[in-house]
């Protein structure tokens, strides 16, 4: 063999060689390319779990950087919305609980005083061929004037203007619905001469409710609690009204306003006001719990004034079968604001109800807007009422005709 085929053997050998290398790099990186492109993970088994939600969020985020402590706040951040929607949800539930549990108290009292009103021999329906004979007449509301063994004059000056006297009272009664009664208790010496003279002139009129309440200007607060608890057990009515004998009142008005809040429950009916808090001793309406309402200088809440006001049946009721608990203070339109603010109560602020007296009460009554009440503030009823009621009567009076055609 001659050095030349030497030489071209050597060199197709290097050849070869350096071909095969080539093709086996060229197939372990095509080995490799479609391996990662075609591996598929199996399905999760055994201690191999599927990535959740949460924790794709989480390697989301310690892929862009985020920190433990920033994941954590998140995470309490997402807890928490969820937390305080049940709260919310819980919130609403226990409100609309607590409604349906006051009705429930004012239907209970209702059925409780319609039964001791029963037992206790309540006037009842003269009609006893139709229905159950133990059925008390429906009326529609009991109107009842507050007085005072010194009031004779306030009281005929009022049986002279709007109250009905003798077939027409009756009439009122049969036909309307109405009730119209002086309030008074008792003296201080049961049967005495105060009580006689009372008794007598309920013999001439038969216009009195006598309570069993020891009479006293202090005491106003328990005589308007037991006012309330003595009605509803007498009459079943629809709205319990109680007004000072020198305030002067058109009852047909009264009526057609009452009518319109017939559909509601739980009515409380007057001239809503929130005078201040007396704490000073020797003052008019001065206030001895003035510490109760917090800071000196402070309101007391709303509440409608006293000289005329009117609730519905289901609050009589209340007050009735909770008399013994209710806390009195020292002014009675307060006493009453009090024991229905915890309550579910409509407040109705309706100002003709305390109109003033002429010229402000013919001023309305010529415009069209003939008021319920009227009286003078600085008063607290008609300043010389003896005197004047007549006056006011003719002047800011609705008419007769007015009561009898009053839509109830």
């Amino acid at each position: 063999m001659t050095f030349k085929n030497r030489v071209e053997g050597t060199s197709r050998s290097v050849a070869s060689q350096k071909w095969t290398l080539f093709l086996c790099i060229s197939s372990f990186c095509a080995g490799m390319f479609f391996t990662a492109r075609m591996w598929t993970i199996p399905e999760a088994k055994g201690g191999i779990t599927r990535t959740t939600g949460v924790e794709a969020e989480r390697l989301n985020l310690v892929s862009e950087g985020c920190n433990t402590k920033f994941l954590q706040q998140k995470d309490v951040k997402l807890v928490s919305k969820d937390v305080f929607g049940e709260v919310s949800k819980t919130h609403n539930a226990l409100q609309t609980l607590d409604k349906t549990i006051s009705s429930l108290e004012m239907e209970l009292a209702a059925a409780k005083s319609a039964q001791e009103s029963i037992l206790s021999g309540a006037p009842i329906s003269g009609d006893s061929g139709k229905g159950d004979s133990t059925k008390k007449r429906k009326y529609f509301m009991v109107v009842g004037i507050n007085t005072a063994f010194s009031s004779r004059k306030r009281r005929d000056s009022v049986r002279a203007t709007w109250m009905p006297q003798g077939e027409k009272r009756k009439k009122l009664e049969e036909e309307k619905g109405i009730i119209m009664r002086f309030v008074i208790g008792h003296g201080a010496t049961l049967g005495g001469i105060l009580d006689r003279a009372i008794e007598a002139e309920d013999r001439n009129h038969g216009d009195f409710l006598r309570l069993d309440h020891v009479e006293g200007y202090l005491e106003l607060s328990a005589k308007t609690k037991t006012y309330f608890a003595t009605a509803v057990k007498l009459w079943d009515a629809e709205y319990y009204v109680k007004v000072d004998d020198d305030v002067h009142v058109n009852i047909g008005t009264l009526a057609e306003t009452l009518t319109r809040h017939r559909k509601k429950s739980r009515v409380y009916i007057g001239c809503m006001k929130s005078g201040p808090v007396l704490a000073q001793k020797g003052v008019r309406y001065h206030e001895p719990e003035y510490w109760k309402f917090g800071e000196t200088g402070n309101k007391y809440f709303r509440h409608a004034t006293g000289q005329i006001y009117a609730i519905s049946k289901d609050l009589a009721s209340y007050i009735s079968v909770n008399q013994h608990v209710l806390h009195k203070y020292a002014n009675e339109d307060v006493s009453l604001g009090a024991w229905f603010i915890g309550l579910d109560v409509q407040h109705i602020d309706d100002r003709r109800l305390c109109c003033g007296t002429p010229p402000d009460c013919e001023w309305k009554a010529q415009a069209g807007n003939v008021c319920v009440a009227s009286f003078d503030w600085t008063c607290s009823g008609i300043c010389r009422s003896v005197d004047r009621l007549k006056e006011v009567h003719k002047r800011c009076g609705e008419g007769e005709k007015a009561l009898w055609k009053a839509a109830i």
